[in-house]
C-alpha cells in the first residue's frame, strides 16, 4: 500500500505514520502544514526509513495536495488533519472552519481529480479514511452510548466544524462514488501529545510545580482511549472497513476529569517521589467551567469489535502510566514543541474572541 497520511506530525497522526512503518510494509507520505501543533519530533523515530515521506503543504491547497498525490501516486488517504481543540474553537472559530470544512473539502476535491487519471482496476482498491471525533453527537445524560445512528448535535464550534467534514466525506461517497470511510473516536491520550490537552496539560503543570486547573466540578465524562490503540484500529479501518460505513472507536475507559487528574497525581508521586510537589494533588485547582462543556461523552465501539476484530489492548491504568511515565521521561521534548507559543495559559473563555 502507499499511504497519505495528512496531519502526520500531529498527535493521533504521527502515531498512524511510527504505526504504519513499524507494522506494515506500507510506503507513507505525511502530509503536514506544521502549525503550532504540528511537529516532525513526532515521527523522527522513523524519519529515517526509506519507506517514509513528507511533504509540507496545507490541505486547504488543493493545488499541492494534487501535485503530491500525482508524484506519489496513493492506494489510500488517511485524513487526520484537523484543528482539534476546543478551547481554541471558541477563542477562534475560524481556523477550524478553514481548515476541518475547506480543507476537507479540498482534500475530497483533489482527491477525486487524482481518481480520474487512476485505472479503474487500481481505484477499485483506493481507500478514503477521513478521522473524526464523537463530540460531533453531543452531550450524553449520565447513561447511554453513543452508536454509529446517533443524531449528530454538536455544541462547540470544534464538533460543528467536524461534523460539517463527516457530513462531506459521507456526500462524496453517495454522490461521487468515492470508496470513503468514517470512524468517530472518543478523547485520545498518549505520548507526544500537544500539551494544551488536559492529560499532558496536568502532567507537565504537576511536574513544574503550577496549579492543576479542572473545569466546573470536574464531574464531566469523557471516555479515553490510547493513542497507539487507536492507530492499530484505524489500520483495521482502512484495510478491512466496508466504504460508506461509519466506525465509532472507544476505550471503553469512560472517566471523570477530575478522577483523571487524581490519578495522574497518584502515578507522579510514585515516579518522582522526591519532588518537593509531593502530593501532587494539593496543586488541584477548580476553575471556571468551560462555555457550553458537554456533560459526558461514550463510545460504544461493539461495532468494529464484532464485524472488523478490533479492540484496545490498554485498559486506561495501563496506558496513563505510560503516558505519565512517558512525558516524565522526555521533559525537554514538551518545552522544545511549546517553543514559546503556548504557556499553558487557560483558553477558551471566548473573551475577545477573533473570528
Amino acid at each position: 500500500m502507499r499511504i497519505v497520511v495528512t496531519g502526520g506530525a500531529g498527535f493521533i497522526g504521527s502515531a498512524v505514520v511510527r504505526h504504519l512503518l513499524r507494522e506494515t510494509d506500507a510506503e507513507v507520505l505525511n502530509l503536514d502544514k506544521l502549525t503550532y501543533a504540528g511537529n516532525l519530533a513526532s515521527v523522527a523515530e522513523v524519519a529515517g526509513n526509506p519507506r517514509y515521506h513528507f511533504v509540507e503543504a496545507d490541505i486547504c491547497d488543493a493545488g499541492a495536495v494534487r501535485h503530491a498525490f500525482d508524484w506519489f501516486k496513493p492506494t489510500a488517504v488517511m485524513h487526520l488533519a484537523a484543528e482539534s481543540h476546543v478551547d481554541r474553537s471558541i477563542d477562534g472559530p475560524a481556523a477550524f472552519v478553514s481548515t476541518n470544512i475547506v480543507g476537507t473539502f479540498a482534500l475530497l476535491e483533489a482527491a477525486q481529480a487524482y481518481r480520474a487519471g487512476v485505472p479503474a482496476e487500481a481505484w477499485g482498491a483506493f481507500r478514503f479514511l477521513h478521522v473524526s471525533t464523537d463530540e460531533v453527537y453531543g452531550s450524553l445524560g449520565a447513561e447511554g452510548f453513543f452508536t454509529e445512528e446517533t443524531p449528530y448535535r454538536p455544541n462547540s464550534p470544534y464538533a460543528a466544524t467536524k461534523a460539517g467534514s463527516d457530513h462531506l466525506v459521507r456526500a462524496w461517497h453517495h454522490t461521487y462514488g468515492l470508496p470513503a470511510l468514517i470512524t468517530n473516536c472518543s478523547n485520545n491520550y498518549g505520548p507526544y501529545q500537544y500539551p494544551e490537552k488536559l492529560i499532558p496539560l496536568t502532567i507537565g503543570n504537576a511536574l513544574a510545580g503550577e496549579p492543576l486547573p479542572i473545569y466546573g466540578r470536574g464531574d464531566n465524562v469523557r471516555d479515553w482511549l490510547y493513542v497507539e490503540d487507536h492507530a492499530r484500529a484505524l489500520r483495521t479501518v482502512l484495510e478491512r472497513g466496508r466504504p460508506g460505513e461509519t466506525y465509532n472507536v472507544g476505550g471503553h475507559n469512560e472517566q471523570t476529569n477530575l478522577a483523571v487528574v487524581r490519578a495522574i497525581c497518584a502515578i507522579l508521586d510514585e515516579l518522582v517521589p522526591d519532588s518537593p510537589h509531593v502530593p501532587h494533588a494539593n496543586l488541584i485547582a477548580f476553575v471556571a467551567d468551560r462555555p457550553g462543556h458537554d456533560l459526558r461523552y461514550a463510545i460504544d465501539a461493539s461495532k468494529v469489535g464484532r464485524e472488523l476484530g478490533w479492540r484496545p489492548a490498554e485498559t486506561f491504568a495501563s496506558g496513563l502510566r505510560k503516558t505519565v511515565a512517558w512525558y516524565a521521561e522526555h521533559r525537554t521534548w514538551a518545552e522544545t514543541v511549546l517553543g514559546g507559543a503556548y504557556g499553558r495559559e487557560r483558553l477558551g473563555l471566548a473573551a475577545g474572541r477573533t473570528a
